[in-house]
């Protein structure tokens, strides 16, 4: 038996999230039946970094699987391609350790949310961004993003829906950049609680909208109340760009700003 590791992308538009749910057409329902053909069994397992929700996008989400077949590792991408459907892509793989795990050897998680500012809706991007034509203080923003990295206990920034007991977490870095008319937040840190990612996107959202103070972050950290925070914001904003095993790659993309 060997571990396979492979990074893949998708487009979360379709999918009701990725892990698999009775009825419903999820990404990790997509990859399992595929394996299932290759292996000639009715079904076989895969294990991903983490969930994402329906209408997440995965840039370089990461799985991993065990096999009997002695298939040479540049084989599987093929292999695999011709199997899934336009919306999932394995963009890499490789044969690793039996002791990786794709979801507890990660040390830390890139995701990135897009938002659109324009007045006009751009409706051939509307499952990709979020549009929201409001002005918004992109320094006051920036101030805000600045409270919330570090190690928090972030509760007021998770869903209540949760069954994670402990929240505490460190955001490495937050950055806020322009791209004409887009906004795109990145978040890096060691792990993200549920919906995390849109209610702090959100939240510093309100700041910019000036109906939350830069101020208030440091107090809603603090309360560990979700209903202190700003919205969740929907997901089709939403991708996650990378997952990080290694603490070279990981200081690499903190030192460059950027990853993926």
């Amino acid at each position: 038996m060997q571990r396979v590791k492979g990074i893949i992308s998708y487009d979360g538009t379709h999918f009701s999230g990725y892990q698999v749910q009775p009825a419903s057409r999820t990404v990790q329902g997509e990859l399992e039946k595929a394996l299932a053909k290759i292996h000639k069994v009715d079904h076989w397992k895969v294990h991903g970094s983490g969930r994402t929700d329906a209408g997440v996008h995965g840039i370089g989400q990461t799985i991993h699987f065990d096999t009997p077949l002695s298939i040479p590792v540049e084989r599987w991408p093929r292999a695999l391609n011709s199997l899934l459907p336009d919306d999932i892509y394995i963009r890499e793989v490789e044969y690793v350790d039996m002791e990786f795990q794709a979801r507890y050897s990660a040390i830390g998680k890139e995701y990135k949310y897009i938002v659109h500012t324009s007045k006009e809706k751009d409706v051939f991007n509307r499952h990709y961004k979020y549009h929201l034509s409001e002005r918004l203080s992109y320094n006051t923003m920036l101030e805000a993003a600045k409270l919330l990295e570090g190690t928090h206990d972030f509760t007021s920034f998770s869903s209540p829906k949760t069954s994670v007991i402990n929240k505490v977490r460190t955001i490495y870095s937050i950055s806020i950049e322009k791209q004409e008319d887009d906004l795109i937040f990145r978040y890096i840190g060691s792990g993200f609680l549920y919906q995390m990612v849109r209610i702090l996107t959100g939240t510093l959202l309100e700041v910019g909208k000036g109906n939350l103070a830069v101020e208030e972050i440091s107090r809603i950290l603090e309360a560990k109340d979700r209903f202190q925070s700003g919205p969740t914001i929907p997901g089709n904003g939403l991708y996650l760009v990378q997952v990080f095993y290694e603490e070279e790659e990981l200081k690499r993309v903190l030192s460059n700003g950027s990853g993926g």
